[in-house]
Protein backbone atom coordinates (compact mmCIF):
# COMPACT_ATOMS: atom_id res chain seq x y z
CA UNK A 1 0.00 0.00 0.00
CA UNK A 2 3.15 2.16 0.74
CA UNK A 3 6.22 1.97 -1.30
CA UNK A 4 9.73 3.94 -0.81
CA UNK A 5 11.79 4.92 -3.38
CA UNK A 6 15.85 5.90 -2.43
CA UNK A 7 18.32 7.58 -4.19
CA UNK A 8 21.36 9.51 -4.10
CA UNK A 9 23.77 6.76 -2.42
CA UNK A 10 27.27 6.12 -4.54
CA UNK A 11 30.88 6.23 -3.53
CA UNK A 12 32.99 9.64 -2.09
CA UNK A 13 36.03 9.88 -0.70
CA UNK A 14 36.86 10.81 3.71
CA UNK A 15 35.89 14.15 3.93
CA UNK A 16 32.89 14.39 0.85
CA UNK A 17 29.35 14.65 1.05
CA UNK A 18 26.20 12.84 -0.33
CA UNK A 19 22.83 13.87 -0.28
CA UNK A 20 20.02 11.00 0.04
CA UNK A 21 16.50 10.90 -0.60
CA UNK A 22 13.57 8.77 -0.62
CA UNK A 23 10.46 9.69 -1.65
CA UNK A 24 6.82 8.17 -0.32
CA UNK A 25 4.06 6.92 -2.71
CA UNK A 26 0.57 4.72 -2.54
CA UNK A 27 -2.47 4.75 0.14
CA UNK A 28 -0.47 7.56 2.32
CA UNK A 29 -3.28 9.61 4.97
CA UNK A 30 0.19 10.93 7.11
CA UNK A 31 3.54 10.44 7.46
CA UNK A 32 4.22 10.13 11.37
CA UNK A 33 7.97 9.26 11.40
CA UNK A 34 10.91 9.37 8.57
CA UNK A 35 13.91 8.17 9.31
CA UNK A 36 17.12 6.61 8.19
CA UNK A 37 19.17 3.45 9.43
CA UNK A 38 22.11 2.01 7.86
CA UNK A 39 23.87 -1.17 7.65
CA UNK A 40 27.48 -2.16 8.01
CA UNK A 41 28.94 -5.73 6.85
CA UNK A 42 28.96 -8.07 9.33
CA UNK A 43 27.12 -5.40 11.85
CA UNK A 44 22.96 -5.20 13.13
CA UNK A 45 21.24 -2.26 11.11
CA UNK A 46 21.42 0.83 13.28
CA UNK A 47 19.72 4.05 13.36
CA UNK A 48 21.27 6.95 11.54
CA UNK A 49 18.53 10.01 12.01
CA UNK A 50 14.37 10.30 12.49
CA UNK A 51 12.44 13.25 12.23
CA UNK A 52 8.78 13.56 13.24
CA UNK A 53 5.65 15.42 11.61
CA UNK A 54 6.87 18.39 13.82
CA UNK A 55 9.82 19.03 12.44
CA UNK A 56 12.06 17.53 15.74
CA UNK A 57 15.41 15.18 15.10
CA UNK A 58 17.52 12.74 16.84
CA UNK A 59 20.88 11.75 15.65
CA UNK A 60 23.01 8.72 16.19
CA UNK A 61 26.28 9.98 18.39
CA UNK A 62 28.44 9.01 15.65
CA UNK A 63 26.75 11.49 12.54
CA UNK A 64 25.60 14.21 14.92
CA UNK A 65 27.42 17.43 13.67
CA UNK A 66 27.78 16.01 10.30
CA UNK A 67 24.34 14.59 9.08
CA UNK A 68 20.88 16.43 8.59
CA UNK A 69 17.57 15.17 8.21
CA UNK A 70 15.15 17.30 6.23
CA UNK A 71 11.33 16.31 5.14
CA UNK A 72 9.34 18.14 2.18
CA UNK A 73 5.89 17.00 3.58
CA UNK A 74 3.98 18.29 -0.08
CA UNK A 75 6.28 15.99 -1.89
CA UNK A 76 6.49 12.72 0.59
CA UNK A 77 10.14 13.20 0.77
CA UNK A 78 12.98 13.11 3.27
CA UNK A 79 16.20 13.68 2.59
CA UNK A 80 19.17 12.71 4.86
CA UNK A 81 22.72 15.48 3.88
CA UNK A 82 25.63 13.69 4.84
CA UNK A 83 28.64 15.69 5.39
CA UNK A 84 32.47 15.13 6.20
CA UNK A 85 32.14 11.39 5.73
CA UNK A 86 33.98 8.81 7.07
CA UNK A 87 35.08 5.10 5.83
CA UNK A 88 33.15 4.17 8.93
CA UNK A 89 30.48 5.70 7.54
CA UNK A 90 29.99 2.48 4.75
CA UNK A 91 26.99 0.61 4.06
CA UNK A 92 23.64 0.15 3.28
CA UNK A 93 21.27 3.29 4.03
CA UNK A 94 17.36 2.40 4.57
CA UNK A 95 14.43 5.08 4.60
CA UNK A 96 11.83 4.40 6.98
CA UNK A 97 8.42 5.77 7.41
CA UNK A 98 5.59 5.13 9.83
CA UNK A 99 2.35 6.18 8.03
CA UNK A 100 -1.19 6.47 8.39
CA UNK A 101 -2.88 4.70 5.71
CA UNK A 102 -5.67 6.41 3.70
CA UNK A 103 -9.07 4.43 5.36
CA UNK A 104 -8.12 2.36 7.16
CA UNK A 105 -5.77 4.62 9.09
CA UNK A 106 -3.94 2.29 10.28
CA UNK A 107 -0.39 2.30 10.95
CA UNK A 108 2.12 1.09 7.86
CA UNK A 109 5.84 0.97 8.96
CA UNK A 110 7.63 0.47 5.26
CA UNK A 111 11.45 0.29 4.62
CA UNK A 112 12.79 1.19 1.66
CA UNK A 113 15.20 -1.01 -0.88
CA UNK A 114 18.27 0.39 0.90
CA UNK A 115 20.79 2.23 -1.37
CA UNK A 116 24.12 1.67 -1.30
CA UNK A 117 27.34 4.66 0.11
CA UNK A 118 30.75 3.73 0.09
CA UNK A 119 33.65 6.04 2.18
CA UNK A 120 37.02 5.46 0.58
CA UNK A 121 39.32 7.17 -1.12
Amino acid sequence: QVQLVESGGGLVQPGGSLRLSCEASGNIYRIIVMGWYRQAPGKQRELVAIISSLGSTNYADSVQGRFTIFRDNAKNTVYLQMNSLKPEDTGVYYCNMIVLVTGTLARSNTWGQGTQVTVSS
